[in-house]
């Protein structure tokens, strides 16, 4: 008699409880506009959606994380369509015809934490004029591209500098891939937290300066996220990229937890080694010289890693038609220039 009366206690009191609702689920519009190179997964053809929206629509349902929408016009971000989404994806290329009104209207509103941002792939190949309050787009973005030297179907390797950040931890902390890879220009160490970067110990087309893959940004009480891969509609298909674009919206959105706070220590760091894995010395051991300098004065890796950073555009390109053959030569002396000296004063304050 007296379990019969807890138990009835027990539902009476479960009956007053009020319901927690299901959260509901979020709003994402996907903008796909090409103003300059078009890639397969926004390339529509005829009336058919391209593959990636396509793909997102199906990503949102499957997860039931998210309803998407999708255009290709980028006249559609107002004020008042703002309103009714709550992430904003761009996967984006050039000049997009966005009025000064509406990017101000769009910051106000990741600002304010009403909304949040993504930005896959070639969301850093786009850039327009504005003057108005703010930030222009690049500068939001966080870094623009700067070309891509691992073209489609590279093979990279890929480290985490933050592996258990929600949106890249559904990729093992290292991993191999091919993909199509930027690398970038007006990227601020003290602005971003890098989640992801190229590893040259296992990338065979090096650099000598770090190459960030995935960052993310607190902007006043909004999130901004970006990832750069997407290039390929086969990683479309990989079911850690489809988790991956479910974590980036509901980070971005603010339900779930993950610091964007920058680390430019953690950059610093991958700049040299970067640097020191570069020219392949035999016997160098760059993790446990990287290691020490762990522990070096945060004003001199500041300070080690803009000059790194610096290297990107002294480093040779490409002769084009035209280009005297002694142009190679002279692009080369003057990287090298630049690169030798830095490496080896990197490699006196590691001791090695």
């Amino acid at each position: 008699m007296i379990r019969l009366l807890a138990l009835l206690t027990a539902l009476v009191l479960a009956a007053a409880l009020p319901v927690q609702a299901a959260p509901a689920k979020l709003r994402v519009l996907y903008l796909t506009q090409s103003v300059g190179w078009r890639h397969a997964p926004v390339s529509r053809t005829g009336q058919a959606l391209a593959p990636s929206e396509t793909a997102m629509i199906a990503i949102g349902r499957e997860s039931g994380a998210f309803e998407a929408q999708v255009t290709q016009d980028a006249a559609e971000i107002t004020p008042e369509r703002l309103k009714t989404i709550d992430v904003l994806v761009f996967y984006t290329t050039g000049a997009l015809p966005i009025p000064d009104a509406a990017w101000t209207a769009v910051q106000a509103w990741v600002a304010s934490g009403e909304g949040g941002f993504v930005g896959l792939h070639s969301a850093t190949d786009t850039a327009w004029p504005y003057a108005g309050p703010g930030e222009p787009y690049a500068r939001f973005i966080g870094g623009e591209f700067a070309g891509h030297p691992w073209v489609q179907g590279t093979p990279v390797r890929i480290a985490a500098l933050d592996p258990r950040h929600p949106t890249v931890a559904m990729w093992p902390p290292v991993f191999d891939y091919a993909e199509e890879i930027y690398q970038y220009s007006d990227l601020d160490p003290a602005r971003v937290r890098v989640l992801q970067a190229l590893d040259f110990a296992g990338t065979p087309l090096k650099r000598p300066y770090a190459v960030p893959v995935t960052w993310v940004r607190q902007i006043g009480k909004g999130r901004l996220f970006y990832g750069n891969l997407g290039h390929t509609v086969s990683t479309w298909d990989d079911p850690r990229f489809r988790r991956q674009i479910v974590a980036a919206v509901r980070w971005s959105a603010g339900r779930t937890a993950g610091s964007a706070t920058p680390n430019p220590h953690a950059q610093a760091l991958a700049a040299i080694t970067a640097l020191l894995t570069y020219d392949g010395e035999p016997g160098r051991d760059v993790a446990a010289l990287t290691r020490r300098l762990a522990r070096a004065d945060e004003a001199w890796l500041t300070a080690t890693a803009a000059q790194i950073a610096a290297l990107r555009p002294l480093y040779p390109r490409a002769l084009k038609a035209g280009d005297p053959p002694e142009r190679a030569a002279a692009d080369q002396a003057r990287f090298e220039a630049a690169y030798r000296p830095l490496r080896d004063a990197v490699l006196a304050h590691a001791g090695g």
